[in-house]
């Protein structure tokens, strides 16, 4: 540590002021919530910054928030947005500073998700991903299409024939098996913690990959995947409900078993 770092520390624990830390939390204009990051870092992801909120930090360090994000958003961190519906990507500092956005209206909770444009990501998966919106108002949080990775290869988002319909509050997060009154033990923990809501599974996934499934002709599909099974209208052809699909391996991780989104290829 520098030595004028040093004394700044030294006098805010004389004073009892506590010393901010990088990337930790402080109070920004108006009293919107914010982070303390390099002046340079703010400004750059459009947020603003005020002085003399990050003490004991360098001087080039400020207090930075965001008060305006997404579909009605604001940038806080993820523990403190009461809704559970955050959008990475949107907001200055840290993976954990965020767009915490409201709860769609219309039995829904999500706004509108951006779109991917017709390009790398083929006109095919653009328009069954609008097709998958549209029918599921509220209930996409995200779509994820173009992977950086040769095509052809064993994944059709190498090739833009992919689209990754994110639907549960944060990525990375699904909902255990549901108990007989309907809520499971860690599903209760969660939606106290209002990182999910109950029944996301079944109200946006498998709903969701199961639609895919009965409108696999509007959509050229080639599979779907959800919550750790597959249907390709190839292989399977009879339509059947998620729980009759065939069950794939286990991959290590919620995303990676598609518990916290509906996979959907397509045929090009």
């Amino acid at each position: 540590m520098k030595l004028t770092h040093f004394i700044s520390y030294a006098i805010l624990s004389l004073s009892g002021v506590q010393a901010a830390t990088l990337n930790g939390p402080c109070t920004g204009a108006g009293g919107a919530p914010g982070t303390c990051i390099s002046t340079s870092s703010c400004t750059n992801a459009g947020g603003k910054y005020i002085s003399n909120a990050c003490p004991g930090l360098p001087t080039d360090m400020k207090c930075c928030s965001k008060t305006s994000c997404g579909n009605g958003g604001n940038c806080r961190f993820t523990s403190t947005c009461s809704s559970g519906n955050t959008q990475a990507g949107l907001c200055p500092g840290p993976p954990s500073f965020q767009c915490c956005l409201p709860e769609a209206s219309g039995g829904g909770k999500f706004p509108p998700p951006k779109i991917p444009a017709v390009g790398r990501c083929k006109k095919t998966a653009v328009d069954g991903a609008k097709k998958i919106v549209a029918a599921h108002p509220g209930k996409v949080r995200e779509i994820f299409c173009i992977r950086d990775c040769p095509c052809p290869s064993n994944s059709e988002h190498c090739c833009g024939l992919a689209t990754d319909m994110m639907c549960t509050s944060v990525a990375g997060v699904s909902l255990p098996p549901l108990l007989s009154d309907g809520i499971g033990t860690e599903d209760s923990k969660l939606i106290r913690l209002g990182i999910v809501k109950k029944r996301d599974r079944d109200a946006f996934g498998r709903s969701m990959a199961e639609w895919v499934m009965k409108n696999r002709k509007a959509l050229n599909l080639k599979y779907v995947i959800w919550g750790q099974r597959i249907w390709n209208p190839s292989i399977d052809r009879v339509v059947a409900p998620w729980t009759k699909w065939r069950q794939m391996e286990d991959r290590g991780s919620i995303t990676q078993n598609h518990w916290d989104h509906v996979h959907v290829s397509y045929n090009g």
